[in-house]
């Protein structure tokens, strides 16, 4: 027989420490306890949570953000690493599944960094490590493409699991790849964008977007949004003078969860800090189905082909000689006579 779980989501709607790796992840653990007690059994954390997002590429020309970006990849993360692992085994402790995102610095390249979702299990396993595949208009000044080694969906407590970050949630063949694994709940995290041009307004357009996927999908999409903190405003405003009027913007961040009707569930927090929560039954996801199900009955796969390349990109691959051949080429030229074989 089906049984699909019934659970409580939060969504955390707040700003890192900026900067400050540490710290942040001390925050991210506060957090996790928070919801948890609470009686949540998944958290979804914000875009690059740790530890910030770069403002100045909206706000300074790339010779005036430069020093910026070195102090954003000084503060990234490795990924396996210790603050990973701290999130954790916060997340085990308190038996709770966690998506949280990071600024992930590549182990061969300390000037590549990727806009990285983490996802973990309420055992404390880390399931994924999703990178940003399309960094979005003025991102590209910082973050490199992703690959889909990780567009998957995992196999939770709280059912199939599935995350985007930010613009990828508009790329309908992204959403359509974790759809088609089976998605059903999937988590979309953003940052606050007040710099956004002035016809833009950026809560209402997160809200459409987490809308459409769970209308088209019917699926539930726990939305989770950063803030811009004083601290960021004097940070980026020391730097450049226009800074604080661009980031004071009213209805930059929405938080919050919808149903597989495209409504949202409970009420959304708007631009404040603090944590959403809603009830999630996924048995809502079955009856809407019989309607449109475009992973199966409402699709014709035998007009629409999509596939999806999931190796891991790498600078480089390195096809190593067996290792009779490596070691007889480390030997003395002037005293070798070849594999033991060829003697």
């Amino acid at each position: 027989m089906l049984d699909l779980p019934k659970f409580k989501a939060a969504a955390v709607q707040a700003a890192p420490v900026f900067l400050d790796t540490e710290a942040t992840v001390a925050k991210v653990c506060g957090l996790i306890r928070e919801a948890a007690e609470a009686g949540a059994r998944l958290v979804a954390f914000p875009e690059v949570f740790i530890a910030g997002y770069p403002y100045w590429n909206w706000i300074m020309n790339p010779v005036e953000g430069s020093p910026w970006f070195e102090r954003l990849v000084r503060s990234a993360i490795e990924i396996p690493g210790p603050e990973i692992a701290e999130i954790a085994q916060a997340a085990a402790r308190h038996r709770i599944n966690v998506v949280v995102g990071a600024n992930e610095r590549s182990r061969h390249g300390i000037g590549t960094i990727y806009n990285t979702l983490v996802t973990i299990s309420d055992e404390g396993q880390v399931l994924g490590r999703h990178r940003k595949l399309v960094p979005t208009w003025a991102e590209k000044l910082t973050w490199a493409p992703g690959d889909a080694s990780a567009l998957r969906v995992h196999d939770t407590s709280i059912g199939p699991l599935g995350c985007l970050a930010c613009g990828e949630n508009t790329n309908t063949l992204a959403r359509f790849a974790l759809l088609a694994q089976g998605e059903l709940v999937h988590v979309a995290n953003y940052i606050s964008l007040p710099v956004a041009p002035p016809d833009y307004d950026m809560a209402e357009a997160i809200k459409v977007r987490a809308a459409a996927h769970s209308f088209e999908g019917k699926v539930f999409t726990v939305v989770s949004c950063s803030t811009v903190s004083q601290e960021i405003i004097d940070a980026m405003a020391a730097s450049h003078p226009q800074a604080r009027d661009l980031l004071v913007r009213k209805n930059s961040a929405f938080s919050g969860v919808l149903g597989p009707d495209g409504r949202v569930v409970g009420e959304p927090l708007i631009d404040e800090e603090g944590i959403v929560y809603a009830e999630i039954d996924l048995s809502r996801c079955i009856q809407p189905r019989q309607m449109h199900d475009i992973t199966g009955h409402y699709n014709r796969f035998d007009i629409f082909d999509l596939r999806v390349n999931r190796r891991p990109l790498q600078p480089a691959r390195f096809d190593d000689f067996a290792a009779g051949a490596a070691e007889a080429s480390f030997a003395d030229p002037a005293t070798d006579t070849g594999p033991e074989t060829e003697k």
